[in-house]
């Protein structure tokens, strides 16, 4: 990895008297910024919400917070002003922003719960005496998405493709709102909210979004139910769950610029690169994302060959009427 580029996973530099980017030292410990953007906050009412940690601890979203340097924070600002005003417009303006300025507001948030999960496990690593179990594969793909995230400061160009999609989603959310999701062990992300809804996979190289061609044929250009969004969801978060793969990328820093090169996903194995779908597992899963409906594992899987889908109909075209609530 390029030198130039920082790297807290070295020595696992997580304290508040660091930039959590940059990792030049702070001026005070008042420099600091919200994981969850401060509108969104304020948008749904989520200051002082809960907000659940790995270990089961909770905190309330406000409490999330990155230390970081006042010229990187006000990049991110510049950052939040444009997601902003494209989400005040609505689901077309959203659609219309730049993927990276998309990644940096994404990944932004998710590493920032990765940060605070981290500096938990150190914490109480150091009450019980005992060393911090934290698995080389989760440093792997930490250690990449952090070194992307300096896209926002570095001159950075992703050679082939982004190794990450995010997708924008038309839905018919009720007013009120607001879904976040993310399971950081395989570095997905999907929010919804007012007329849309976004599924970010931050370390894939698109694999996720050509594995689910045919379900996103199949939608393109209607506007979803929630619980068909939630579904198309469910799959996502089984696929990432199912891809077998750690991405390797190379950096070469040319002085004027840094160039991310993802390395070919296929190996000698010739093993696929998702492993076998499993219509229990995937049911249990689905079952989560149906939870404000109220649909059992037992309703889902009862023909195990074809799970309950609320996105197509008998004859595999879309379902364009869904008479369940639109609820949260």
């Amino acid at each position: 990895m390029a030198t130039t580029l920082y790297n807290p996973f070295l020595d696992f530099q997580f304290d508040n008297q660091t930039c959590f980017l940059t990792g030049r030292q702070l001026q005070s410990g008042d420099e600091r910024i919200q994981v969850f953007p401060v509108w969104m906050m304020r948008a749904f009412d989520l200051e002082e919400k809960p907000f659940k940690m790995l270990d089961e601890r909770t905190v309330t979203y406000k409490q999330l917070q990155l230390p970081c340097s006042a010229d990187i924070a006000s990049l991110f600002e510049q950052t939040e002003i444009k997601v902003e005003e494209a989400v005040q417009q609505g689901y077309e303006a959203v659609r219309n922003l730049d993927e990276l300025v998309l990644f940096h507001w994404v990944a932004k948030i998710l590493y920032g719960v990765v940060f605070n999960e981290i500096q938990t496990g150190i914490r109480q690593s150091m009450l019980s005496g005992e060393p911090m179990n934290f698995s080389q594969a989760l440093v792997h793909k930490f250690r990449n998405l952090h070194a992307m995230l300096q896209s926002i400061v570095v001159n950075m160009e992703f050679e082939q493709r982004n190794p990450f999609t995010i997708q924008i989603f038309p839905v018919a959310n009720a007013p009120e709102t607001f879904s976040y999701r993310d399971e950081i062990n395989t570095l997905i992300f999907s929010l919804r909210m007012r007329d849309f809804a976004i599924i970010a996979t931050l370390q894939d190289n698109g694999t996720n979004a050509i594995y689910h061609e045919d379900v996103l044929k199949k939608i393109d250009g209607y506007r979803l139910h929630p619980i068909q969004f939630e579904e198309v969801c469910a799959r996502y978060f089984y696929s990432a769950y199912l891809f077998n793969r750690l991405p390797e990328y190379t950096y070469m820093d040319t002085g004027k610029r840094v160039f991310v090169e993802p390395m070919p996903l296929n190996d000698w194995t010739l093993k696929p690169i998702f492993d076998p779908w499993q219509a229990k597992i995937y049911g249990q899963v689905l079952e989560n994302f149906w939870k404000p409906w109220g649909y059992t594992l037992f309703e889902i899987i009862k023909d195990p060959e074809h799970p309950m889908t609320f996105l197509t109909d008998e004859e595999g075209s879309f379902r364009a009427h869904v008479d369940v609530p639109l609820l949260g």
